[in-house]
């Protein structure tokens, strides 16, 4: 049903009297208070089918069939992370803007209203506890780690000059981690998605994002190497100090290339090569770093063009860390046309 309201809103030869029932479809599924109330907790951020029985105070097979009715309408959408099921306002379409139209009528001081409120941040306040306790069994590797190279803040302002002052538009952040690099680039960015392989960071980046109010920002459980985004649908990808953990970094690129727009582009930061071997024993990186002569070959087998490459110098007893960019060819004006 999401498809083919977007197709219906999208126009063609019967889009007006499609587009009406896709609207009444719309309006008639948010015609009833609880799904008036899931409509209003959503546009304050994704939750799970558990969160939201948690705070309506109602069976999960009663807020599951809810839930499915909005789904269909158009109104939310769905993503599935491991056993988890996360919900979100639609985004992107034409009935999303009506949720979020509808909801500027909602009563603010209405009792019932208020007290989803308070369930909400009760639940929100216990993920970021859970976040931030799991963070801190981490910190201290990932500050060892860190404090082998360049400081972090230098790292960030080159990714930054690379990346430029231009909006981003789509922007995929694989391995997003605490999501870090979703907070440096939203202001630019019209949409921006995390993903990653671990709930755990995931649920970290979730409560970084949420605390900052990124309403532009999302993550997901995914696999670099299938990213489960249709072909051509991305502007921009960041791989921040993930590759050394692939298993195959090529097919992560090939990947890459699949997903990005004509004149879309790649970064990858990384470390050049090094001979820290208990990074591999002890933190799980497959690679010792890359050379740029290796990248820049991964790039050109995704049949995308190496652009810039600049290296942020460690020392003697210090990591060097790489930053690599590449665009995919526009179309010709013959394919364009």
């Amino acid at each position: 049903m999401d498809r083919r309201v977007s197709e219906q809103l999208a126009g063609g030869e019967d889009a007006p009297s499609l587009a009406m029932d896709a609207l009444l479809a719309a309006l008639r599924a948010a015609a009833e208070p609880t799904r008036l109330r899931i409509l209003s907790l959503l546009a304050e951020g994704e939750l799970t089918v558990t969160e939201l029985t948690q705070i309506l105070r109602q069976s999960q097979p009663r807020v599951s069939r809810h839930l499915k009715l909005l789904c269909e309408a158009g109104l939310l959408n769905r993503f599935r992370e491991g056993t988890w099921v996360f919900y979100r306002l639609a985004q992107g379409t034409g009935i999303g803007d009506l949720a979020r139209s509808l909801l500027a009528f909602m009563p603010s001081h209405d009792l019932v209203i208020q007290m989803d409120q308070e369930r909400l941040a009760a639940v929100r306040q216990a993920r970021h506890a859970a976040a931030a306790e799991y963070f801190s069994r981490v910190a201290e590797d990932w500050d060892k780690i860190r404090s082998l190279h360049v400081p972090e803040e230098e790292v960030e302002r080159r990714l930054i000059e690379v990346v430029g002052d231009a909006p981003v538009g789509d922007l995929l952040d694989v391995g997003t981690g605490t999501g870090r690099i979703l907070e440096l680039f939203a202001d630019r960015a019209e949409r921006a998605v995390g993903v990653d392989l671990s709930r755990e960071m995931l649920a970290v980046a979730r409560a970084n994002i949420e605390r900052r109010g990124l309403d532009n920002c999302q993550v997901r459980l995914g696999d670099m190497y299938d990213l489960a985004l249709p072909d051509a649908s991305i502007d921009l990808v960041i791989f921040h100090q993930v590759l050394h953990f692939a298993d195959d970094p090529l097919a992560a690129i090939l990947e890459t290339g699949r997903i990005l727009r004509p004149g879309g582009r790649v970064v990858v930061v990384d470390f050049a090569p090094h001979d820290h071997e208990f990074l591999r024993d002890e933190h799980a990186h497959r690679r010792l770093g890359f050379a740029e002569e290796e990248v820049q070959a991964w790039f050109r087998a995704a049949r995308l063009t190496p652009r810039t490459v600049s290296h942020l110098e460690g020392g003697e007893t210090k990591l060097t860390v790489s930053i690599w960019s590449a665009e995919k060819p526009a179309q010709s004006r013959e394919k364009a046309a």
